[in-house]
């Protein structure tokens, strides 16, 4: 497996994208996540928009609807490689 190298990552994505990207992939209009996480649609709309910043509370939220890590939205651009202490 030598003649493989890892994929490099080719964008920056900021945390609104990141929330955007994911519920995109699980097909939820911005209404249907905010019914599901009780987080008002303006307030989603915003936070896609990076006009407002994500929050502990609200990441946990959106990550349970999202089905993924809350870091994986609040921290859309770290490296595990590169940035790793082993």
């Amino acid at each position: 497996m030598k003649e493989f190298r890892p994929a490099r990552k080719r964008i920056a994505v900021t945390v609104g994208e990141s929330v955007r990207i994911l519920r995109e992939l699980h097909e939820y209009s911005q209404s249907e996540l905010a019914r599901r996480t009780g987080i008002p649609q303006a307030t989603l709309s915003a936070i896609e928009n990076d006009r407002v910043r994500l929050g502990v509370e609200r990441a946990k939220k959106l990550a349970r609807a999202l089905r993924c890590h809350p870091a994986v939205l609040v921290f859309p651009g770290w490296d595990v490689a590169r940035n790793s202490a082993a």
